[in-house]
């Protein structure tokens, strides 16, 4: 393994994570916020000496030629230096102690959108904005943006994308991955400015469209205001931001298809299909049971269960409502709905549509067998058979989903969170919607937890947003001892 490239490559985040920073540095000089813009500054200035480091004892003459130990290390390395570099302005800021800044950053960064700050009305507007703008950043994925931006990385990244890109089906669009993460941030882009002009006509202030535009792209959760979108009582912005929150929950790569082909190739897709009958479903099924039992007029109650569960379907944690006092069914019914998550290759986290639908065709399939002992196991995906490796990857995949969410939920429990609130509190980041239930549900935060709570959190944010193989692997001793390139 290489590990000065991946010391360059790291000096590469470092200096576009400066650069970031830029614009909320600006905006604190226009609002006259100068104590953030020390904040700022310093934070920059520890970005850029990092950057010079790295530049230092790097060499990027590997760049082009990256292997898979390299592509993993580059990955992982960055996400946890990113939310380092993240999280200072929280701390020279003064508003949150290490523990808790790295936290608030890898939630920014993961689209998670759990929040630490237990009051967001004495944070500055421009600190504000850096919090929903890691949204953005994290929103696309660093990776996806860092081989989309440096050309000088050819082959190899490869290995980044595909490290990066959800799902078990990571197909590119485009000939060359480069061209790929391209034309991904350009919609991206794109959706991000219609919403923002969308909900400024709907009445938000120009810095609000932006924060809840990029935040609700990102599917990450991050509003400036403690209320979350219930703050405006708005039905319009509620509705307008519930189907963007489900489209970016959507296949990115199908958008692309869409621009060459015809809306119709939405139809076509098994998993978006599936996605958007599930949402129907669990839509109706709350609306039906809040109606009944907390006496929702038919209007309110349908509107509340939407913007929930397209909130928590696309794993984008917005509140509109106190979903802690619905029924028990209602709130289970809003636990699978962020279990299951968006599709593959969105923003979105969760297992994914489309690892749910290859699980239930197996399960078909394997009773068949039951019946018919003799009979091969074929399970179909959207007509073509899957190979048994694919079929074994995910089953793979959901069985660690879940050893992972009972052992982040034993160290959360250690930190003295009650059990049932740690179960949902570690499903709820590894799955990337933030919000949970009780202390940390729909009024709550993640204030109170202590700060090996946060930092076990914020594991179960890295490792749900890199879908969890891309950081097990560096557990393995052979990836720190062998000297192959693989």
């Amino acid at each position: 393994m290489n590990a000065k490239v991946i010391i360059y490559l790291l000096g590469r985040i470092s200096t576009g994570l400066a650069i970031a920073q830029l614009l909320p540095l600006l905006m604190s000089v226009i609002y006259g916020e100068y104590a953030t813009s020390r904040t700022f500054i310093f934070s920059i200035a520890v970005a850029v000496i990092l950057a010079g480091i790295f530049d230092y004892y790097g060499d990027g003459r590997g760049a082009r030629n990256l292997s898979v130990r390299e592509g993993i290390g580059t990955v992982f390395f960055s996400w946890l230096l990113a939310a380092a570099l993240g999280a200072l302005p929280y701390c020279f800021d003064g508003i949150l102690n290490p523990a808790a800044a790295y936290f608030e950053s890898m939630s920014g960064l993961t689209t998670t959108g759990a929040t630490a700050i237990a009051n967001l009305d004495i944070v500055s507007r421009s600190l504000l904005l850096w919090r929903t703008l890691t949204h953005w950043i994290g929103g696309i994925g660093i990776i996806v943006l860092f081989v989309a931006l440096l050309p000088q990385i050819a082959g190899g990244a490869v290995y980044l994308f595909n490290a990066e890109v959800s799902g078990f089906s990571n197909s590119r669009i485009l000939p060359r991955i480069r061209t790929t993460a391209v034309a991904l941030f350009y919609i991206y882009l794109l959706f991000t400015i219609i919403l923002t002009g969308m909900l400024a006509i709907l009445g938000m202030s120009t810095y609000d469209a932006v924060n809840h535009a990029c935040s609700a792209i990102a599917t990450g959760g991050f509003s400036p205001y403690n209320d979350s979108i219930a703050h405006f009582h708005s039905a319009g912005i509620e509705i307008v931001t519930g189907l963007f929150m489900i489209l970016a929950a959507g296949n990115f790569a199908l958008y692309y298809q869409v621009t060459q082909i015809g809306l119709k190739v939405l139809w076509h897709d098994l998993e978006f299909k599936s996605y958007i009958v599930l949402l129907t479903i669990f839509t109706v099924l709350i609306s039906i049971n809040i109606i009944m039992v907390n006496g929702y007029s038919v209007a309110d109650g349908i509107r509340e269960a939407f913007f929930q569960v397209a909130s928590f379907g696309s794993t984008t944690g917005y509140v509109s409502a106190d979903y802690d006092q619905w029924p028990s069914f209602s709130k289970l019914v809003l636990a699978v709905t962020f279990l299951t998550g968006g599709c593959a290759g969105s923003t979105a986290g969760g297992i994914k549509v489309c690892r749910f639908i290859v699980l239930l065709k197996t399960v078909m399939a394997e009773l068949r067998r039951t019946m018919h002992p003799q009979m091969l196991l074929n399970v179909y995906y959207a007509k073509r058979r899957l190979p048994t490796e694919t079929i074994i990857n995910v089953s793979r995949f959901f069985f660690v989903y879940v050893l992972v969410i009972a052992v982040l939920t034993m160290l959360l429990c250690l930190s003295g969170v009650d059990v049932d609130e740690a179960v949902f509190g570690v499903a709820s980041c590894i799955s990337s919607v933030g919000p949970a239930f009780g202390s940390i549900g729909a009024t709550g935060n993640y204030a109170g937890v202590t700060g090996m709570g946060q930092l076990t959190l914020a594991l179960a944010m890295l490792l749900g947003r890199l879908e969890l193989f891309t950081v097990l692997a560096l557990l393995r001793g052979e990836y720190w001892r062998s000297s192959k390139r693989w």
